[in-house]
């Protein structure tokens, strides 16, 4: 699906029992700039995505339709809806006040308070990308970092999936290192490395469009000894043998994105590559775990 910069303008959705939550997440993990999954008020649990342009319908309900009969529940209801036109941008920095996370200060650029004493500012506006700190897995990679920053030292980092570039900053500021961060989503890369220039790290951190690890300067800029992932379960299952091959002996690996009940299904696909799990910040339901390469 053909995606042109701006906001997301189209937001679909199914609600679906929670067992069956990841399993849908499969059907919006092409052609979306964003997938998430939340608790309803009858335990029911909506997965909805979000697209710059209108999704096909017709091919996007066969996939639900197939996930369904895989999982045997009844087929849900697909919602397609086109958000209102407005300025969400600006709504968005009058909603979006100054956060603490350990050390860490994130605050948009309309701010104009100084950044406290012995605090790292982090200066991340709302925009086209994910990654604002106010998600509970963003804030547990925050926690994750500025624990990190003070047990290991860190030569090389990677941020796999990197949005709009905040845990990358982290670590650039905190660990004073440089850092890789890639996605898969040209708007992401693009706003990561407009923001790289504003919290004046572009010396050290760099942005590139990846699909996974595929890109030959992930491999040329490794080993590293700290691999950030903040994506989806399914992905971080996916993709465990790449990054165990992409971390060094004694890396630490931060990965979230995962529900409580999908987190057996991604610490099982890494220890099967050697990683131990040595840290868990669990934020509302959304675990942050920390694994370590033997």
């Amino acid at each position: 699906m053909a995606q042109t910069e701006g906001p997301p303008a189209w937001r679909v959705a199914v609600t679906v029992p929670q067992r069956y939550a990841d399993a849908f997440e499969e059907a919006f993990a092409d052609g979306f700039t964003a997938v998430s999954a939340f608790e309803g008020e009858d335990g029911n649990w909506t997965v909805e995505a979000f697209a710059r342009e209108k999704p096909d319908a017709g091919p996007l309900g066969i996939r639900v339709a197939l996930i369904a009969g895989a999982v045997g529940i009844e087929e849900p209801a697909l919602s397609l809806e086109k958000l209102p036109e407005t300025d969400w941008l600006a709504a968005s920095y009058k909603a979006f006040p100054p956060i603490r996370i350990g050390r860490f200060y994130i605050h948009g650029s309309h701010i104009d308070e100084r950044v406290p004493p012995s605090s790292i500012g982090l200066t991340i506006d709302a925009a086209t990308a994910f990654g604002t700190g106010e998600h509970p897995t963003t804030h547990g990679c925050l926690q994750a970092i500025e624990r990190l920053s003070k047990r290991i030292r860190v030569k090389r980092a990677l941020d796999m999936g990197c949005g709009t570039g905040i845990l990358a900053f982290a670590i650039a500021k905190s660990c004073g290192c440089p850092v890789l961060a890639a996605d898969i989503d040209r708007e992401s890369v693009r706003v990561a490395g407009v923001n790289a220039r504003v919290n004046r790290v572009a010396d050290r951190v760099s942005a590139l469009i990846s699909d996974g690890y595929r890109h030959p300067m992930i491999g040329e800029r490794g080993p590293y000894d700290l691999i950030v992932s903040n994506i989806l379960a399914r992905p971080l299952a996916r993709m465990a043998c790449d990054l165990a091959a992409h971390l060094a002996p004694g890396g630490t690996a931060v990965l979230a994105g995962l529900l409580a009940h999908q987190e057996c299904q991604v610490l099982n696909a890494h220890r099967a590559q050697g990683l131990a799990l040595v840290g868990r910040i669990p934020v509302k339901g959304w675990p942050t775990l920390i694994l370590r390469k033997r």
